[in-house]
């Protein structure tokens, strides 16, 4: 691919969308930033106009994917009213959907090291995305009676740590993974027994 130089149309997103394919690839780790500006089509040099080093790159990969999954739980919230329980069901599908439509986007988040407090716009779009599920938690555990209510940030918790393990396990073919059962109906079934054993649905 010929070098476009400082010269690139949009160099910064230029550079996070070969990092996000990289990532892929090699995992976070597993590229350089002088990979990254050759699958740009640019110099190294010109990703330093950018961007201070490959963790700042990928911080920035990080961001726009917390955006578009903040995006995404919102619309999931917002189509499950008025059943609290359907807006509960919608945001832990969605994660599993978006970890398998956005698989740079979901490592650079969750499996890259990168915290979330690296810059305040990083801090403040990921509380927005993880708010939502939080916030969808809240609303169902008021249908739970008091003594067995668990918080709602721990119910989110719990949420989020079984979409996670599905994804890691089973939504992104890692070797030894196999099992006869879709990823979707592995989180729909363990959400489905962690919500009985809190009596919020009928026992089959």
């Amino acid at each position: 691919m010929p070098k476009r130089g400082y010269h690139h149309g949009n160099l910064a997103q230029a550079l996070v969308e070969a990092c996000l394919k990289l990532i892929e690839a090699k995992g976070p780790t597993g590229f350089t930033l002088s990979e990254a500006a050759r699958e740009a089509g640019v110099t190294p040099a010109a990703v330093y106009r950018h961007f201070e080093g490959r963790e700042d790159l990928i911080a920035e990969a990080a961001l726009q994917g917390y955006a578009i999954f903040a995006d995404r739980m919102e619309d999931a919230y917002a189509n499950g009213q008025p059943s609290a329980l359907k807006a509960f069901l919608n945001t832990g599908e969605t994660y599993l959907t978006f970890a398998r439509d956005r698989p740079g986007h979901y490592i650079a988040m969750f499996e890259s090291g990168i915290s979330v407090n690296r810059s305040t716009d990083l801090y403040t779009t990921a509380t927005r995305a993880l708010g939502v599920l939080e916030k969808a938690a809240r609303d169902l555990s008021e249908h739970i009676p008091q003594d067995r209510r668990p918080p709602p940030q721990m119910f989110a918790a719990h949420i989020r740590a079984l979409s996670h393990g599905v994804v890691e396990l089973f939504a992104r073919g890692a070797p030894g993974s196999q099992c006869p059962y879709p990823p979707e109906d592995l989180l729909e079934t363990g959400i489905g027994v962690y919500l009985r054993g809190l009596g919020l649905l009928p026992p089959e």
